[in-house]
């Protein structure tokens, strides 16, 4: 008879095996993590180091022992960051709001109606996605130039109301709805624009509270459009705030000011991500799952 199995002894192994792995998993994680939040850090160590102490570092510091927050009283007193925070919450909300109306049309429009080349409509609506945005930049440039819309909300607004790629996420999101609900809709005699608001919006919120949060971060972060179609400072965004400061340095840039007022700029992009980061995943893997 051959030797007795030590299900005991196995056990055993497979327990220690699978703490081993699970202790090199969190080590790694560990170690991405403060890969990841170490800029985050340091952002915030040189926001509270005073601009002679960041200047007189040959080598930058870890660490200072003489915090201060002068630098974010410099911050609101060197440049009207207050009005540059309106400008942006204005810029922000405008922009999600007229984008969130075009793209749920056209999404619905490509997912439930039936037209005519809306196959090879869509196929070239995604080939849009492919374009540079160096190139996309330089045609809104002159557009709106043509449009006599430079330093105007209006000229800010309207080259960001619409996305292809939240389209097509949320043209995936509605097709994942049986097309029964909406056969049976038709029968009662409800109306597309009924059914849509009525049915398919509230099934789909998760996907749309993505979209949303994800194009407030991205208005929240535009920089390149702003820079290049404002030179008034009444249309000032954020963006524009954190470069003058930067250059308001005595001889040299001042980064400690910069650096607070990311500080402040970047507070409630990270609480709303915080808040909505469970959201936020659930709508991008429900949009990216079908069938």
């Amino acid at each position: 008879m051959g030797k007795p199995v030590d299900y005991a002894k196995i056990e055993k192994s497979a327990r220690t095996g699978e703490r081993v792995r699970k202790t090199v998993i969190y080590l790694l994680l560990s170690v991405w993590a403060l890969v990841v939040l170490f800029p985050f850090y340091w952002m915030v160590l040189t926001s509270v180091k005073s601009y002679s102490a960041y200047n007189s570092e040959y080598i930058p510091k870890l660490y200072t022992l003489s915090p201060t927050l002068q630098n974010y009283v410099d911050a609101f007193t060197t440049v009207p960051l207050g009005r540059y925070f309106l400008n942006t919450l204005i810029f922000t909300i405008a922009t999600t709001a007229l984008m969130l109306v075009v793209i749920v049309l056209a999404a619905f429009a490509f997912a439930r109606l039936e037209f005519k080349g809306k196959n090879i409509t869509f196929t070239l609506f995604l080939s849009l996605m492919m374009i540079p945005n160096e190139l996309v930049i330089i045609t809104n440039y002159v557009t709106i130039t043509n449009w006599d819309m430079r330093n105007t909300f209006l000229g800010l607004i309207l080259p960001s109301v619409t996305s292809v790629f939240y389209i097509y996420l949320l043209k995936e999101n509605f097709e994942l709805i049986p097309d029964e609900l909406y056969k049976a809709a038709k029968v009662d005699g409800t109306s597309d624009l009924k059914y849509l608001l009525k049915v398919m919006l509230p099934i789909s919120k998760p996907t749309l509270i993505t979209i949303t949060i994800l194009k407030v971060i991205e208005c929240w972060n535009s920089y390149v459009w702003p820079r290049l179609i404002t030179d008034e400072e009444a249309y000032f965004l954020v963006s524009n705030g954190i470069q003058e400061i930067r250059e308001n340095g005595f001889g040299r840039e001042n980064i400690p000011a910069m650096m607070a007022a990311v500080v402040v700029i970047s507070v409630p992009l990270i609480v709303l991500f915080l808040i909505f980061h469970k959201k936020i995943m659930e709508g991008v893997a429900r949009g990216g799952t079908k069938g």
